[in-house]
């Protein structure tokens, strides 16, 4: 609904994000967040982080005021994707996120660590809190579209995100590997066991276009996006080919200056999707 607040108690409509149940939180009292997409995978090194980072920077490039909340409580990494050594601050009302060149705000556990490489050495619960918190106790202000660059697997916090924030969709990641294809449908079955639309799949290091000759190797194996796509009955989105500048450019702090045309059609998704679109036609 275009008058959602994200506070399920007291609302009595009968929408998709109620069916997640009473455990939705309400974000900041200062922030009004229209929509978050969860960029999600049952394992780690696909490259979730990658894919948010983008979606994030061709969001801010197409007019959209975007955030991007980094959830891998333990292993951040955005901040150094987008250059920033910058720490969040805060005052009585709240925490306030760090913002990119483009204007992108961001919330990362490295952002509030003293030293980037401290490690963060807590049990399940306390990550799966800081994460919450990431979500209620920042001032987000006004956003269009937040991305979530989710932590691997099925357990603590992607279950409370799941829970807890009102996710408009998600986001799967994949790489060409057959093991990856049992890892793809667990992520699809937390989604659908907890009524998240499941947008579409990205398949991430697909091919590698030799720039001597200009063919494509596609040395992980051979592509099974299209199969993993029809199989678990979800939009294959985008093929991300392994891109030695792009890495250069993430390694760098310079994500920004990326070539997003490859999650072009991730981003029609998310603009044209029922659970989103009314929300953002005012733009």
């Amino acid at each position: 609904m275009a008058n959602c607040t994200h506070d399920c108690s007291s609302c009595s409509s009968d929408c998709g994000t109620r069916k997640q149940g009473s455990l939705i939180k309400a974000p900041h009292k200062n922030s009004h967040i229209k929509r978050v997409i969860a960029v999600a995978s049952g394992k780690g090194g696909v490259g979730k982080s990658l894919v948010s980072g983008l979606l994030a920077v061709r969001s801010a490039a197409r007019g959209y005021r975007t955030a991007l909340l980094d959830a891998d409580i333990t292993g951040p990494s955005a901040p150094r994707a987008f250059g920033l050594r910058d720490r969040a601050t805060g005052d009585d009302k709240g925490i306030y996120p760090v913002r990119t060149r483009s204007g992108i705000k961001l919330i990362s556990m490295n952002s509030l660590l003293e030293h980037e490489e401290d490690p963060v050495v807590w049990r399940g619960s306390l990550i799966a809190g800081a994460c919450l918190q990431f979500w209620t106790d920042v001032v987000w202000d006004d956003v269009d579209i937040m991305f979530i660059d989710m932590p691997p697997g099925t357990g603590d916090v992607p279950l409370s995100v799941f829970q807890s924030i009102p996710l408009s969709g998600v986001i799967v990641v994949a790489t060409p590997q057959d093991l990856v294809g049992m890892i793809v449908k667990k992520a699809v079955n937390m989604a659908e066991m907890l009524h998240i639309p499941v947008l579409g799949l990205v398949e991430n290091m697909s091919y590698f276009v030799c720039p001597d000759c200009g063919k494509r190797h596609e040395i992980f194996g051979e592509s099974k996006a299209a199969e993993l796509a029809k199989i678990y009955r979800i939009p294959a989105l985008s093929r991300i080919p392994v891109d030695p500048k792009l890495t250069a450019l993430a390694d760098g702090g310079r994500i920004e200056e990326a070539d997003t045309d490859a999650l072009k059609e991730v981003f029609a998704e998310i603009e044209h999707s029922r659970e989103i679109k009314d929300y953002l036609g005012s733009n």
